[in-house]
């Protein structure tokens, strides 16, 4: 059983692993030659604002009372630049949103793991190219450029990270320390010679990132007046900034100023996802370089929202993101960033036809050698004969392409080049995701042939180890088949030859040689597949059909569950009629009504709004006050029934004083978030000892089922109030319910089948050691107990919309226990959050399997290959095509099912470890650690 376990638990992690090879590899080439526009630039020096969480609606929109909200920015559309959307890309974080705008390509999502802070790979960007770069900012953003530039001529200046403050009294103060300490920079740059000469330089670059506006929607949301206000503030101050730059530079005419930012915010405070609040950013250019305003009398970008802006008669011209570094690079005459996948937005360029054409060019050879260099490495680790190259751009249609282009811009048909050249752009990148996706339906199929395999082998199992289908085939003396040994091994080392020819990876490896073992395994047992095929023909063919569809229906509405929350309404409806199809109500009416009514309640979760867009807290305390009721009504029937129990009536208070202190400390953060006084020391002191202490209290309670159970629940419910925001507060206390109605239901449901219960519910107590001679084999009802619980785990993950998408993370969750901005700290509680209704239905778990004296490794090998079967059905729905929301859903989904099924063998050793052990206080003998 342990190597069957070891083995299963690394199987599903080179499943896990596979999605991040297939989709989540580095874009990224080196050995490109730097490319700039031959022709002299129309700025000297460029200054960069990224006012991070900005939202274009809430920037461009009129206020209250009809002014802007941004006058400065409003004057600068109106008479001095250029404006529009800039385009974002999901995950829409402010690292992604930075190295799109600065370096110019899409980042893969792998750098989250680094926190978005480290550099997962090194790349080029605008301040590399520059001759130097000055920045003033978060500590989050500026250094990760400072890093992967080349020299000591990218200057970084941050504050420290304790400002970044969620609950601080204002966090106009980050944007504040910019503005100041710009001021001050230029100030010692008159009386420093060596700091003077060099801000008197060509080709040098000022990013100011502003993160008061950010850290302001996240605390306040943005509808709030901190953020609006927060809004004028920076309008204000890069007024002034744009006021010093004119005087220090005596009004030369070659400071080119860009605005704009990372990526927006929901209206409930987060972002990451690809709602239009959050893809959607502004852009407004002005200064060297810029075309001044046009104003039209119809617009090409077909938007209701231009008429509520006041803006229907200023030209909009819209971008994606990462074009923003090819347009900074060529207004102040920079290489572009090697690796830049950003198209010139030419529209935004005051100069010549001849610079703009000769600038789009650059552009595009530019990124040719990207191609080039992509398509030779692949080609050098392809066997010649089964190479394909990518047929649409050639060698000889590049030479083309390029003749031609130049050919047009001596005839000065500077149109025609620019739109050829533009096309150029087009066939490069779709070359370049040609040969970055190259293998990956190669990978994609050795992937499916271990999954398929490794879910026959465990169904397969599972039927010959724990059921009577297979009598005779499990009894029979496996005989070792030397011929299919040799064979497996044969093909194993052809393989490994196949791919060392070709330079292949290592995880290639284990890729594609893992199915060998697999089959080699699965195929072994044909004298076993025999006897099963021979036993399902013996079953009525409407029956098995019957139940193969009620199967799989029910796993689509899992599947579906994904996309549809309500999905999972109709199943718990559905189980709330379960009594009454199976006259389960007829042995237990009390338990049969109190299964439907909480069913029914819980089914009311899905169809509310996702967490975290309507914070109440007074839903939060309802909560807690509901849960300290059924503590006394529960405490009060376990003293009437028992005599002795000082120390399990000591802890019982102990956990009830836990959930009160809970509620007084979500209550009392709250109105001091509201007053602006930060969080209380003494409330973030004592949130902390309640989160440790939950693991712990559990373990000092009976191990008697129920009161082991209820004790976990107090413990984890007292947590889980610290990180509720509204209506999700109830929602493991109504799925707690429902869990120990199931384990009741499941204990009538096999003694209406027939099988005796040595003990009631009552007094069964979980142990560690369970006598095995007490298990019994697997029967079709089992399914639907193993069904019951993937559903219920489902559930438990999206029944308050916690992670059916990323921007439904919520901060205002963590705020009892850090407000200081800490991803990592935040996340683990966040991430803790999500998983205390899936530990509660585990603890539950254990208990059904007692109650129906089943063995845990039978019913868990059944879990596993249900979510198995949901894992390989998203694996097929993963797409590399459409919109970026429906490539990173797709792609979200098959990592959340691979997750779940790697946290289910660790949570099942939790909840084992919850339920089992007891710690004994000082001075008790050993024998009552059970």
């Amino acid at each position: 059983m342990l190597l069957l376990f070891v083995f299963g638990l690394l199987i599903h992690l080179v499943f896990f692993a596979s999605i991040f090879d297939i989709y989540f590899t580095s874009p990224l080439v080196h050995g490109m030659t730097p490319r700039s526009t031959p022709l002299p630039p129309p700025a000297r020096r460029l200054v960069l604002f990224v006012a991070d969480g900005l939202r274009a609606h809430t920037l461009y929109e009129l206020d209250e009372s009809g002014n802007p909200r941004a006058p400065f920015i409003r004057s600068i559309i109106m008479h001095e630049g250029s404006w529009g959307i800039s385009h974002t890309h999901v995950p829409t974080e402010s690292r992604p949103g930075h190295v799109a705008m600065i370096a110019g390509f899409y980042e893969d999502v792998s750098a989250v793991a680094k926190g978005w802070k480290e550099n997962p790979v090194e790349f080029d960007s605008l301040f590399n190219e520059s001759k130097y770069t000055w920045s003033w900012g978060s500590p989050d953003i500026l250094p990760m450029f400072a890093k992967g530039a080349s020299g000591d001529h990218v200057f970084a200046h941050t504050y420290d990270s304790e400002n970044e403050d969620f609950g601080a009294d204002d966090a106009t103060k980050l944007d504040s320390w910019v503005f100041d300490r710009v001021k001050e920079f230029f100030d010692a740059a008159r009386y420093n010679q060596t700091l003077f000469s060099q801000v008197k330089e060509e080709k040098i670059v000022f990013f100011l990132h502003l993160l008061g506006i950010d850290t302001n929607g996240h605390a306040h949301r943005p509808s709030s007046r901190d953020y609006k206000d927060n809004i004028k503030m920076v309008d204000e101050g890069i007024k002034e900034i744009v006021s010093l730059f004119n005087q220090f530079y005596e009004n030369d005419g070659k400071t080119a100023f860009i605005f704009t930012a990372d990526h927006g915010m929901t209206e409930w405070g987060s972002h990451g996802a690809g709602h239009p609040s959050e893809t959607f950013t502004p852009l407004v250019t002005w200064g060297a370089g810029i075309k001044y305003p046009q104003k039209v009398s119809a617009q090409q970008i077909d938007d209701p929202l231009l008429k509520e802006w006041k803006l229907e008669n200023w030209k909009r011209q819209d971008v994606n993101q990462a074009d923003i570094a090819p347009l900074m690079a060529s207004l102040i005459g920079v290489p572009f960033p090697l690796n830049s996948v950003g198209i010139l937005p030419v529209k935004y360029l005051n100069n010549t036809d001849l610079f703009k054409a000769e600038s789009v060019l650059t552009n595009a050879v530019q990124i040719l050698e990207q191609f080039k260099v992509k398509m030779a490495q692949k080609k050098e680790v392809t066997l010649p004969f089964l190479f394909t190259p990518f047929k649409l751009l050639s060698d000889s249609k590049q030479q083309d392409i390029l003749r031609q282009a130049r050919s047009y811009i001596k005839q000065k048909k500077y149109d025609e080049a620019i739109s050829l050249c533009k096309e150029l752009i087009r066939l490069a990148l779709e070359g370049l995701s040609y040969y970055h996706t190259y293998d990956r339906f190669f990978l994609g199929i050795t992937v499916v042939l271990g999954f398929v395999g490794w879910t026959s082998y465990a169904s397969l199992l599972i039927i010959k180890s724990h059921s009577n289908l297979t009598r005779g085939g499990s009894n029979k003396i496996k005989k070792p088949n030397h011929l299919l040994t040799c064979t497996f091994v044969a093909v194993g080392i052809a393989i490994a030859f196949f791919l060392l020819i070709q330079s292949c990876p290592w995880t290639y490896y284990v890729y594609c040689l893992l199915p060998v073992p697999i089959w080699h395994a699965l195929l072994s047992e044909f004298p076993v597949i025999e006897d099963l095929v021979k036993s399902l023909l013996t079953f009525p063919p409407g029956q098995f059909i019957g139940s193969l569809l009620v199967f799989g229906l029910g796993l689509e509405i899992l599947v579906l569950s994904f996309f549809y929350r309500y999905m999972l309404t109709a199943g718990l409806t559905a189980f709330a009629g379960w009594p009454f199809v199976t006259q389960l109500w007829t042995r237990a009416k009390s338990t049969s009504l109190s299964w439907t009514l909480f069913s029914l309640l819980l089914a009311v979760f899905p169809l509310m709004p996702v967490v975290g867009r309507k914070p109440d807290i007074s839903v939060v305390m309802g909560a807690g006050l509901l849960v300290l009721l059924l503590s006394l009504f529960v405490v009060t029937s376990y003293i009437k029934r028992k005599d002795n129990l000082d120390g399990e009536l000591f802890l019982y208070l102990l956990q009830i004083l836990s959930i009160m202190l809970s509620m007084y400390t979500v209550y009392s953060t709250h109105s001091s978030l509201q007053r602006k006084q930060g969080l209380p020391l003494l409330n973030q002191t004592i949130s902390w000892i309640i989160l440790a202490s939950s693991f712990i209290l559990p373990l000092l309670s009976p191990t008697i089922l129920f009161e082991r159970l209820f004790s976990i629940l107090l413990s984890l419910m007292s947590t889980y109030l610290l990180l509720s925001t509204g209506y999700e507060a109830l929602f493991p206390l109504v799925l707690s319910c429902l869990m120990f109605i199931w384990i009741h239901m499941e204990q009538e449901t096999l003694q209406q089948s027939g099988f005796s219960c040595k003990q009631k519910v009552n007094s069964i107590q979980f142990a560690y050691n369970i006598d095995i001679t007490q298990y019994r084999k697997l029967y079709l009802d089992d399914i639907r107990r193993a069904f019951f619980l993937v559903f219920f785990l489902v559930t438990a993950f999206f029944g308050t919309g916690n992670i059916a998408s990323i921007n439904s993370f919520d901060l205002a969750s963590v705020y009892c226990f850090v407000t200081v901005f800490s991803p990592f700290v935040m996340g683990t509680l966040m991430m803790w959050k999500i998983l205390i209704p899936f530990v509660l239905v585990m603890c539950a778990f254990e208990a059904v399997q007692l109650t129906t004296q089943l063995s845990s490794k039978s019913l868990f090998l059944m879990v596993l290959v249900i979510s198995d079967i949901m894992a390989l059905h998203f694996f097929f729905l993963v797409q590399d095509y459409g919109s970026w929301l429906d490539i990173g859903t797709s792609i979200s989904h098959y990592v959340i099912v691979m997750s779940m099924t790697i946290f289910l063998v660790f949570l099942n050793g939790l909840a084992q470890m919850l339920t089992t052990k007891k710690l004994t206080l000082c001075g008790k003998p050993k024998s009552h650690l059970f």
